[in-house]
């Protein structure tokens, strides 16, 4: 492969020389690794506007050097036989003072959850990529791609391709009852994007955001990055308690289906509390509907956007639980007041999504295909949540205390007797073992942590259930101190 290679010979007179030396310095610094081709002597000519010649003469020296081969009829060459060095960093080379950050991005860690691989997988958000209909999305993609032929490829509605927030606004309204139009729609990268554009629309620095707690930390230090102060709020069997929100909370971000990471449904009665506050308030809900796709028994409970009369909810979903995370693709709902400026607000942040992605997922929908692939994964995740909450109850009762859920893709449980730090060790111990689970510690806002786990069944094949949880006792059965509160 030719490598391309950027040369600047502006303000110098040694042209052999400088070409020399700016090729060798690449090739020590590893920007050009061994055996890339160096390009033709005639075409870097041409591109430098030099004599051949010039460049013949610094190819030549480098060869001599041993830090290139050449071949007739073939080109020059890195050569194989040099260790490239690793790149020194312009901040290492540098003598002027180091560039400040703003101090928030001390606090923000990127979560390295997924980083390394498990036998057993019980970590959250994942669903089962063998599952993802990869025939049938190849068939759509495909006709995405000749469509976006056809048009030209020209930028799209910061808000989505039409077809696709059609295609929402239909699938929503069927099977969340959620009321808006295409119009309302707002097609993300993901959650994160849609909480993100949100943030940018409502919120000033200094401004409260209420969150759960123990709750989805990303949300955290999204807001906390942009300027604002979020305060956690309890939650209990019944989900958010509604009683310990701040009244000066511009802007409230709740999991109400499955609360994240408790996988509590929140009560009707909660939800009305709720839509209540907002309106004596005046603040926003933002309703997080991340996996409440997946139902396993109980009646549905209305989104919280459906029980709003005064247009106090923005509806947040994506499809990273029902299809792929990779596809980064998300959407949501917002009030008619708001939609102006989300609209801009998504377009000072990327201009739109990816437009082919759009179109694919817009043709899945409407041929019904989302529909069946998410009946046909319901049967199997519903099948691995009765596994894994049985196994629980009948192995664990004498050390964990499993928490009531049949929505969505994770479930947790407290420890009955073990402290954090037992939970802690526990977690490392099942790692070593091949099996990863999260724990409940880690989702805590800013109030005292719990110790507890957190079992996620996406991601793990149902045969591998049972051995994954048998490895999982023998960690919870060695010894280990007791919490002091129950000692």
């Amino acid at each position: 492969m030719t490598m391309a290679f950027h040369i600047s010979l502006v303000g110098r007179s040694d042209l052999s020389g400088e070409i020399y030396r700016q090729i060798r310095q690449a090739i020590l610094e590893g920007r050009l690794r061994p055996g890339e081709r160096l390009s033709p002597t005639r075409e870097l000519a041409a591109a430098l506007t030099v004599a051949r010649s010039t460049v013949t003469i610094a190819y030549e020296t480098l060869v001599a050097d041993g830090l290139a081969t050449s071949h007739v009829g073939a080109g020059t060459f890195v050569s194989h036989q040099l260790a490239a060095r690793r790149p020194a960093s312009k901040a290492r080379r540098s003598t002027v003072r180091a560039i400040r950050v703003r101090g928030v991005w001390e606090t923000i860690s990127v979560p390295t959850v997924f980083v390394r691989a498990a036998d057993f997988d019980f970590r959250t958000g994942l669903p089962d990529a063998s599952l993802f209909p990869h025939r049938a999305w190849r068939r759509v993609v495909a006709r995405a791609l000749r469509s976006c032929e056809m048009a030209g490829g020209v930028y799209e509605n910061p808000a989505g391709n039409w077809d696709l927030r059609t295609a929402i606004a239909r699938h929503i309204g069927i099977s969340r009852s959620i009321s808006g139009s295409a119009d309302d729609v707002v097609v993300t990268s993901g959650t994160q994007q849609a909480l993100d554009i949100i943030a940018r629309v409502l919120l000033e620095a200094g401004d409260v955001v209420a969150m759960e707690d123990p709750g989805y930390l990303p949300t955290k230090d999204l807001f906390n990055a942009l300027g604002a102060r979020v305060i956690g709020v309890p939650v209990d069997r019944e989900g958010l308690v509604v009683q310990a929100l701040p009244a000066e909370a511009k802007a409230v971000y709740v999991t109400p289906s499955h609360q994240y990471p408790l996988g509590v449904a929140m009560s009707l009665s909660r939800r009305r509390a709720l839509l209540a506050w907002a309106e004596r308030n005046n603040a926003v809900v933002v309703e997080d509907d991340y996996d409440s796709e997946f139902r396993f028994g109980g009646r549905p409970l209305e989104p919280v956007q459906t029980l709003d009369t005064t247009g106090r909810v923005v509806y947040v979903g994506t499809f990273s639980k029902t299809l792929l995370p990779t596809l980064r693709l998300g959407f949501m709902v917002v009030p008619p007041p708001l939609r102006e400026a989300a609209h801009k607000a998504k377009h000072v942040t990327d201009w739109h999504t990816a437009t082919m992605a759009q179109s694919a997922l817009a043709w899945f929908i409407d041929e019904g295909a989302f529909a069946r692939h998410i009946r046909k994964v319901s049967r199997t995740y519903g099948e691995r949540h009765e596994v894994l909450t049985a196994a629980i109850k009948r192995n664990f009762g004498d050390h964990l205390d499993l928490v009531p859920s049949s929505t969505g893709l994770h479930v947790a449980a407290y420890a009955r007797r073990a402290s954090v730090d037992h939970i802690d060790a526990i977690a490392s111990r099942a790692f070593d073992l091949g099996v990863a689970i999260q724990r409940m510690s880690t989702f805590r806002v800013d109030r005292k942590p719990q110790a507890g786990i957190i079992l996620g069944y996406g991601a793990i094949e149902t045969g591998r259930i049972a051995e994954g949880l048998r490895r999982l006792r023998r960690c919870f059965d060695e010894r280990a101190p007791r919490r002091a509160d129950a000692a």
